[in-house]
């Protein structure tokens, strides 16, 4: 039944449920989540509308994950997953926030709400201000807030006391402008949430094959022989991609799956599209390994001793080659010799302490390798956020060197991103490091010389807003405050800047704690119809495999006020910068095809961008490593690095906890309070222990706890009132639901190389606490761990405690 009321009452953290977890996913229940909170948010039309379009070759783009979609011929009507159904639902709501709602809330009493109740009221409808020493939003119009911004940044002292931050919701053609806008103003500080989620996979892959996007198409997973998957849950992060999984499964590939969690979409999948699918299911995986947290860098070097190993075996047997593509390795690649040399060192005592595994194990794991001519290695943020993720990263990237397996069918590196259009934006110039070849293009399109020095990533603008140096954000959707690591300080951070603005389909905490002035700009979603300039708009999106296509929303806008995001960079560009540079924003807003123009001739692979773009299904964007085995690196071929074995050790009483999501949120966006796989109902205050150590560390099922970090710097950070659910998870660890859980990382406890917040790497004590779920801070502490206790097993051998 269609509901419009938004719910009065929030999180009663004391009525949740535990269950036992569920071993398949998808099937009847995901169809019935799928409609039933559709119809709820949308209605019975509304709803049949919309998911009709969802990830079609004439509709919309998911605005949930960036799965590739099937070639236009060859999608279902029903293109779509449960997740994206309610991504949909979530954007498509009939409920409102109005100007009314913020007269009524105080911006003190909605910072007491939960991000559940924020993000459940609905769309936002109007230009709003908070002005400075104010208790509450207030209404104002497009042309005053554009002033307002205007006279705020031409009064900064320098440029660079901005920072422009980017979701990856944002179109490519709102990114360009976007970036253009930033760069015409003076500055680089360009920090966007890549710079969470796979900027380790950026800076390793670019550092080792040339370009940091992955090498495989979706037909690669189709005919893959083996299917590794690390560090990533597909049955609730990119339900679509089980799908895949079931194809190559019929084709008769073998799946790996290595996760500390045995999730439910690693194991089996319940095809809602088939009949045969919803009685019986496919098996997944064939193996898995339930692996320590942040024990991957071990086990894949401990993987490539073992294929040297079968490699050496062969040799002697008369058949060289059998495991090693010693062609590919010696025309295309540098440094085997030395890699080879490090790893048949392997240290197998270090191997199983850091991995949690038996050498049997990765023997078994291992021997799929050896019988697989064609592997596709896949990861997500359970690889890429720890702070040896860029090492870990590179480390799968010798193990697929080793054996050729990039620029061949059904085979290559896949990392899946988490959000729909994150990979384009990086494309279009969302950077805080352009490379000099894009800034030297847009500088011969535009004629004007942009800023050369690098700009401030995500943990960088939180330092500067902190440290007095940032006084303007503006943030072009997401919700940074609960995306980011370190709460209280981020919160401190954003409170302290003197402008903040936010351009937002709905209400996220973000606009509760801002700077002292405060603007909340309306904008256009996926799914609404864009009627800028009078015309009917379209923009464009990449996803995870470089395919770049058409995104058109079909719905009325809930309000007249809203603004698609080109308009609203476009005329904030010329509000701020007038005719500087003599650059034709009001072109540029009329008719986004002027956008795709520039873009054809400043991004690389992009020559015809418009007249691809309008090709059912798009275009491919070009892939030197997978499309002909050239490697643009340092040295023109592709890179085995040598890494340090290092393991992260734990002081007894202590458990490594990460940070993921239930099955009924996306990213910090909060969709409902069960999980259901996992077996959670009805709250989200949990933590999932080893049953072993629930009873090691004195404590009892279903009792209350606080979460508290403890790292280098001395200081504890507490998140508290947590319930103990004991849990199939590696002794020694522990996991729980952010954005709860983000107060615990350390600002400065970042990936090596990347700068990305170390998420999935928390050293925590669970101390037995009042229950109090709004505990969050920070305090002094003595014998606090975390970057040292990172130790080189080549140096200093180190066992787990």
């Amino acid at each position: 039944m269609l509901n419009t009321d938004a719910p009065t009452s929030d999180i009663d953290e004391g009525k949740i449920e535990v269950h036992g977890r569920k071993h398949h996913s998808a099937g009847v229940p995901a169809v019935v989540a799928s409609l039933r909170r559709s119809v709820e948010e949308m209605g019975i039309t509304r709803t049949a509308r919309t998911l009709l379009r969802l990830n079609q070759a004439d509709g919309f783009d998911c605005p949930s994950c960036a799965w590739p979609d099937p070639a236009p011929g060859e999608r279902h009507t029903a293109e779509f997953c449960e997740n994206g159904a309610k991504a949909v639902a979530e954007e498509a709501t009939l409920r409102t926030v109005t100007p009314a709602f913020f007269a009524q809330h105080s911006v003190a009493e909605l910072a007491e709400r939960t991000d559940y109740w924020l993000g459940q009221q609905g769309r936002l409808t109007h230009p709003m201000v908070r002005r400075e020493g104010g208790t509450h939003y207030e209404p104002i119009s497009w042309e005053d807030a554009f002033s307002m911004i205007g006279d705020h940044l031409r009064g900064l002292s320098s440029p660079d006391e901005a920072v422009f931050y980017t979701s990856g919701r944002t179109s490519n053609e709102a990114a360009f402008a976007y970036q253009l806008f930033a760069r015409a103003f003076g500055t680089n500080n360009m920090p966007d949430c890549s710079n969470m989620c796979h900027e380790s996979t950026s800076v390793g892959l670019a550092e080792n094959i040339g370009i940091g996007k992955g090498s495989v198409s979706l037909d690669d997973i189709h005919t893959a022989k083996l299917i590794v998957i690390m560090g990533q849950n597909p049955g609730t992060n990119h339900p679509r991609m089980l799908s895949a999984l079931e194809i190559a499964k019929k084709g008769g590939a073998k799946i790996l799956a290595v996760n500390p969690l045995p999730e439910a979409g690693l194991m089996t999948f319940h095809n809602p599209q088939t009949p045969r699918g919803v009685v019986l299911g496919t098996d997944l995986a064939d193996t898995f390994l339930p692996i320590r947290i942040n024990g991957d860098l071990a086990l894949m070097q401990a993987i490539g001793a073992l294929l040297l190993q079968a490699e050496d075996d062969a040799e002697r047997a008369g058949r060289k080659g059998a495991v090693v593509d010693w062609d590919f390795v010696e025309q295309s690649t540098v440094g085997f010799a030395e890699w080879a040399a490090h790893v048949r060192q392997v240290d197998w005592d270090v191997v199983t302490a850091a991995t949690g595994l038996t050498r049997d194990q990765i023997e078994q794991a291992a021997q799929m390798f050896i019988d697989s001519d064609a592997t596709v290695i896949c990861w997500s943020m359970g690889i890429t956020q720890h702070r040896n993720a860029v090492a870990t990263i590179k480390e799968i990237t010798n193990v697929a060197l080793l054996q050729g397996n990039i620029g061949k069918p059904g085979a290559g590196l896949c990392p899946v991103r988490g959000h729909s259009n994150v990979q384009g934006d990086r494309t279009m110039g969302i950077w805080e490091k352009p490379p000099a070849h894009f800034l030297d293009s847009l500088a011969a399109e535009f004629g004007f010389e942009p800023p050369r020095e690098d700009g401030f990533d995500v943990v960088d603008s939180i330092r500067a807003m902190r440290d007095g140096k940032v006084s303007f954000f503006l943030g072009m959707g997401g919700n940074f405050v609960r995306a980011t690591p370190d709460t209280t300080v981020t919160e401190a951070a954003l409170a302290g800047t003197a402008m903040t603005v936010q351009v937002s389909t709905k209400l996220n905490r973000s606009h509760v704690i801002a700077g002292r002035t405060a603007l909340i700009l309306p904008t256009l979603g996926r799914t609404d119809l864009d009627m800028t300039g009078g015309r009917k708009q379209f923009v464009t999106v990449e996803d995870s495999m470089s395919s770049v296509h058409a995104s058109r929303g079909r719905l009325k806008p809930s309000s007249d006020q809203l603004r698609s995001e080109v308009d609203i960079v476009a005329t904030m560009a010329q509000a701020v910068l007038g005719d500087r540079y003599g650059i034709d924003w009001a072109a540029m807003k009329a008719d986004y095809t002027q956008i795709r123009r520039h873009i054809a001739a400043v991004v690389p692979g992009c020559a015809a961008y418009h007249e691809k773009a309008e090709q059912p299904g798009g275009f491919v964007l070009p892939h030197p490593p997978r499309d002909t085995r050239t490697f643009e690196t340092a040295v023109g071929k592709a890179i085995f690095e040598t890494s340090p074995l290092e393991v992260l050790t734990v002081p007894e009483g202590r458990l490594l906890l990460q940070t993921m999501r239930s099955h009924d949120q996306y990213n910090t966006t909060i969709y409902g309070l069960d999980d259901r796989y996992r077996g959670i109902k009805g709250g989200r205050r949990v933590v999932f222990v080893h049953p072993d150590d629930v009873a090691g560390l004195g404590l009892a099922e279903g009792q209350l706890v606080d979460l508290v970090s403890e790292w280098q710097d001395g200081v504890e950070r507490t998140a508290g009132g947590f319930r103990v659910v004991p849990y199939s998870t590696p002794r020694g660890c522990a996991a729980a639901y952010y954005p709860e859980t983000n107060a615990l990382v350390p600002l400065d406890s970042t990936a090596l190389g990347s700068n990305q917040p170390a998420y999935k790497s928390i050293i925590v004590r669970l101390v037995p606490g009042s229950g109090d779920q709004y505990t969050n801070g920070h305090s002094g502490a003595g014998d606090a761990v975390g970057a040292d206790d990172f130790h080189k097993s080549d140096v200093q051998p180190t066992h787990l405690s």
